[in-house]
C-alpha cells in the first residue's frame, strides 16, 4: 500500500510537465464541439472504461449545467464489438466505426497505456485517413506506437499500467473542465 501510495504521489508531481499538452488537447476538442463536430473515443479494459466516462461527461455534465456535448465511446455496444470482431477481426472493431461514423473535422481520441493495442492503432489509421484530429493517451512504455500514430500525445510519464490509468482518470477530468471553459460554460 505504502509503495503504491508513493508511486501515486510521485506520478501526479510530474503532471504539471502535462499542463501544455492538456491544454492543447482541450482547445482541439473544444474546437471541434464549437463546429458542430463530435468526440469519438476507444480503448480497451481499463482505458475502454476511461473512454467511456470522458464520452459521459460531456454528453451528460461535468461541473455545469450546460447543452450536450457530441461524445461518443466506442466500446460502449457489446453487439456491435461482437459483430465487427467476428466478420473482420478484432484488430477492426473501433477502425470499423471510425469508417461508420467519422467525418472530417471530428476529433478521435484513443486511449492504450502501453501505446501497442493493434485496434486502437487501427482506429487512428483510420482516423488520419479521413482527416479527424487523432489523439493519444499513453504511458511510456518502450515500444508505444500510439505516441507517432496522432496528431496530438499526451504521455504520461510512467511505465506501470494501474499508475497510467490513474493519471488518465484525472487527465480525463481536467480536459472536461477546460472544455467547458472554453465553451463558456465554467
Amino acid at each position: 500500500m505504502q509503495r503504491a501510495l508513493q508511486e501515486h504521489q510521485q506520478l501526479f508531481a510530474q503532471l504539471h510537465g502535462l499542463g501544455g499538452a492538456i491544454e492543447q488537447t482541450a482547445e482541439r476538442i473544444a474546437d471541434a464541439l464549437r463546429r458542430g463536430n463530435k468526440l469519438l473515443l476507444c480503448g480497451n479494459g481499463g482505458s475502454a472504461a476511461d473512454a467511456e466516462h470522458f464520452a459521459a461527461e460531456l454528453a451528460g455534465r461535468f461541473l455545469h449545467d450546460r447543452p450536450a456535448l457530441a461524445a461518443v465511446a466506442l466500446s460502449g455496444s457489446g453487439a456491435l464489438l461482437s459483430c465487427i470482431g467476428n466478420d473482420y477481426g478484432f484488430e477492426h472493431v473501433f477502425a470499423r466505426q471510425v469508417a461508420a461514423l467519422g467525418v472530417p473535422g471530428d476529433c478521435l481520441v484513443g486511449l492504450s497505456t502501453s501505446g501497442r493495442s493493434p485496434n486502437v492503432l487501427a482506429a487512428m489509421r483510420e482516423g488520419r485517413t479521413r482527416g479527424l484530429t487523432t489523439i493519444g493517451l499513453t504511458g511510456q512504455r518502450e515500444g508505444n506506437l500510439l505516441a507517432e500514430a496522432c496528431d496530438h500525445v499526451i504521455a504520461v510519464p510512467h511505465t506501470a499500467t494501474a499508475r497510467i490509468q490513474e493519471a488518465h482518470g484525472f487527465i480525463v477530468h481536467a480536459l472536461c473542465g477546460l472544455i467547458e471553459i472554453q465553451l463558456g460554460h465554467g
